[in-house]
């Protein structure tokens, strides 16, 4: 067998054993966390750093809050390690906390404190975007902006392209279900043909499958 067999051999192969794997995880029996009990984390979250701090909370005190409802909200799945790690994804630019993150599901925090913009990238997963700070602004390809404020959850279907933008700070609770794999990718392609960083690339390796593995030995698929 010569070297083109081989590989198309091997692509079969692989294709063979991910496609019904990429269906067995992509079913709503694996799934943990309901988008609009999230949204209600986020404004619970976001009252309480008010209550504490007043009107005039910043993000991170806000960020802060709706993690502890997070977590008290889901305490079997979810976990705060308090490692902030930089995400570089579709051009954009912000920083991330893991929440949680299993083949089917992930949680993080995402945001920047002085704004970024980029391409929102297209998957085989639902994206719910629960804004908690400040206001990202989204558009389809010659479509209206779309604006959304604290309090809002901005669903990005499956299959979905968008441009987005935080023209200032910004802060959400962002959870992605479906196939999570087939994200991965364009999570770490600006880190290896952009920004070329070592540490950011290892620390994302560490915290998404350390996360995969322990929510997989859980039974959590």
């Amino acid at each position: 067998m010569g070297c083109c067999g081989k590989l198309f051999l091997t692509l079969f192969v692989v294709l063979t054993c991910m496609i019904p794997f990429f269906l067995y995880i992509d079913q709503p029996q694996h799934w943990v966390y309901d988008p609009v009990r999230l949204q209600e984390i986020a404004k619970e979250g976001t009252a309480k750093a008010k209550a504490i701090h007043g009107e005039g909370a910043t993000g991170r005190q806000i960020v802060d809050e709706v993690i502890k409802v997070m977590v008290e909200a889901y305490p079997e799945t979810t976990r705060y390690t308090g490692n902030w790690l930089w995400n570089n994804a579709g051009g954009a630019m912000g920083s991330m906390t893991v929440l949680h993150c299993s083949f089917s599901e992930y949680i993080i925090m995402f945001g920047s404190a002085t704004g970024t913009e980029g391409n929102s990238g297209r998957f085989l997963a639902d994206d719910y975007f629960t804004i908690v700070y400040g206001e990202q602004w989204a558009a389809v390809p010659g479509g209206d902006k779309e604006v959304y404020k604290p309090g809002d959850q901005h669903w990005m279907h499956r299959g979905v392209a968008k441009q987005y933008r935080m023209p200032d700070e910004c802060w959400a609770l962002e959870y992605a279900r479906g196939n999570i794999p087939s994200m991965m990718l364009f999570g770490f392609m600006d880190l290896l043909t952009s920004t070329v960083d070592p540490i950011t690339f290892a620390q994302t390796i560490y915290e998404s499958a350390g996360n995969m593995l322990m929510n997989t030995l859980r039974g959590k698929i």
